[in-house]
């Protein structure tokens, strides 16, 4: 079996999505599969539509003999593998990662809005945006198969691109298992990810700055483009981790915590809600009083080692190895 990986980036880019290939693409090669992985290289330094057509011709370079693409994203490598894969009649299985439309909305525009509410009450797109809309409605129906990281994000998509949800599958997030957790020296809160406004750093900061005037001892740390094993190293020393985006799909970085068994605050908006919200904090990113309130609340001792207690008893682990067998599964169907 030959098994073509379209990703946007790859180590030594820093990042989830460059992660994800690395290990899903090790997997298979464990198995006997032939992988190849094409990633974006000068392609980054183009304007939006030729490096889709110089990666679309990247991608037809390399399929002889590919028995399925797997590309991990809608709109940055989904769109050309997509269109590569219809013309050569391939199978191609996109795993949806983000959401390129909105988050090209919030920073083009600043309007803060959760990616729940963007698609319940779509706002005013200007033509680029209509247009990304247009090409990721395209992608989404015209794949051989759809594989979404949670049921939140997969009912999400399934609702406002009318899609066959024969065809769509969910394949969870890596969870690893349980990695030293060490003794913080201060009470630091850790926030590591790109600095884009769907982030909403901006209220994290104004949070942190009323909530300092109740305890002068707590900090907040902005990590960006950290390799990944510094990242965990950070993680491992921390206090608690800090997630207020607007939205989040299932994101690593508080997986990561977890296996370090650090408390973590983070957006409710997210589609890790259902399966996190007894082991961790909870908070409307739309609200700075509630976020003051969070981390005041895990500030104090008591709550703090509740929450360490409950992450140290969530045992749940998913490894790359299910995760490869998953998708072969999902090949299987097509």
């Amino acid at each position: 079996m030959r098994i073509l990986i379209a990703t946007g980036i790859y180590p030594p880019d820093i990042g989830g999505p460059a992660t994800y290939a690395k290990n899903l693409a090790d997997e298979f090669l464990r198995r006997g599969c032939g992988v190849k992985v094409i990633t974006y290289s000068i392609e980054k330094k183009l304007p939006l539509g030729i490096r889709h057509f110089v990666y679309f011709l990247k991608t037809i370079f390399n399929f002889r003999k590919t028995s399925v693409i797997i590309a991990l994203d809608t709109f940055s490598v989904g769109l050309p593998s997509v269109l590569a894969a219809k013309i050569f009649r391939k199978k191609i299985i996109i795993r949806t990662g983000g959401d390129f439309l909105w988050e090209n909305y919030i920073e083009s525009t600043g309007n803060l809005i959760t990616l729940n509410e963007f698609y319940a009450n779509m706002p005013k797109l200007s033509l680029k945006q209509k247009i990304i809309f247009f090409l990721s409605k395209f992608v989404l129906k015209n794949c051989t198969a759809l594989v979404f990281s949670s049921e939140w994000q997969k009912n999400i998509f399934e609702k406002n691109y009318g899609l066959d949800s024969k065809k769509s599958f969910i394949i969870e997030n890596f969870y690893g298992e349980k990695i030293a957790s060490i003794k913080p020296r201060e009470k630091n809160f850790i926030f590591a990810g790109r600095l884009i406004k769907l982030k909403n750093l901006e209220m994290l900061k104004d949070a942190f700055k009323e909530a300092s005037k109740k305890d002068k001892g707590i900090k907040l740390e902005i990590v960006e483009n950290l390799p990944h094993e510094n990242l965990i190293k950070k993680i491992q020393k921390s206090y608690a981790i800090i997630l207020p985006s607007l939205s989040e799909i299932s994101p690593n970085f508080i997986l990561e915590a977890i296996s370090a068994n650090k408390p973590f605050i983070m957006t409710k908006e997210t589609g890790l809600y259902e399966k996190l919200k007894n082991t961790g904090i909870f908070i409307n990113p739309m609200d700075k009083e509630d976020i003051k309130a969070k981390v005041l609340f895990l500030d104090k001792e008591k709550n703090y080692y509740e929450y360490k207690n409950r992450i140290a008893n969530f045992n749940f682990t998913h490894s790359w190895q299910e995760i490869a067998d998953e998708f072969l599964e999902v090949y299987k169907k097509l």
